[in-house]
Parts: C-alpha cells; sequence; structure tokens
C-alpha cells in the first residue's frame, strides 16, 4: 500500500453524496444523543466520535445489504 492510498481513504468519490454522509452523520449523532455541531466540535471525546462513525459505517452496511438482497431476489427467475 502506498502512503498516497490512505491519506485518499477517507475522500468521498461522488461529490454529491457529501450531503447526504453529513445529514447521516448529524442524524446518527442525535439519535445517539451526542451534541456535534457543524465546525469545532473539541469538546467531544474520541468516543463519542468513534460511536457516530462506527454507527454510520453499520447503517451503511446495513443499506448495502438489503440493496444487494433486493438486486439478487429476482436474478434467480
Amino acid at each position: 500500500m502506498s502512503s498516497n492510498q490512505g491519506s485518499n481513504s477517507s475522500r468521498v468519490t461522488v461529490p454529491e453524496a457529501r450531503a447526504a454522509l453529513n445529514n447521516m452523520k448529524y442524524e446518527i449523532a442525535r439519535e445517539l444523543g451526542i451534541n456535534l455541531q457543524q465546525g469545532d466540535n473539541g469538546d467531544l471525546t474520541a468516543r463519542e466520535n468513534g460511536y457516530v462513525g462506527g454507527y454510520m459505517v453499520k447503517k451503511m452496511i446495513k443499506q448495502a445489504e438489503q440493496q444487494m438482497a433486493g438486486q439478487n431476489g429476482g436474478m434467480g427467475n
């Protein structure tokens, strides 16, 4: 793995998705009772920030699995 690859791993590939990801981040933070605001969140702990990121990934995986199940459901016909 080149050093350049690691720095690009968090880049949003589809620019239009950035707003949706930001909305998801704030929605999940609210669900978890974490006071995430736009801008500086230096008062939040690494654990709180990690919860938000972890739940985002969990939710995206669940959505992808549901989409794959729906797409693959009709392939056997």
